[in-house]
């Protein structure tokens, strides 16, 4: 798998949006509906949906 890179303003918004702390997180896939994060320590994984309006 690719090395997670860092998040952008937006993606750092939705992160915390989902109450999680972005300075933790690196983005793995970034797909229009979805993006897929990696814990930058214990390489947890997790799935955001993205809601655009």
């Amino acid at each position: 798998m690719k090395n997670g890179k860092r998040p952008t303003r937006k993606q750092k918004n939705i992160i915390a949006a989902a109450r999680l702390n972005p300075e933790n997180w690196l983005v793995s896939k970034n797909l229009p509906d979805c993006l897929h994060f990696e814990h930058r320590l214990s390489s947890r994984r997790r799935v955001l949906k993205v809601v655009i309006l």
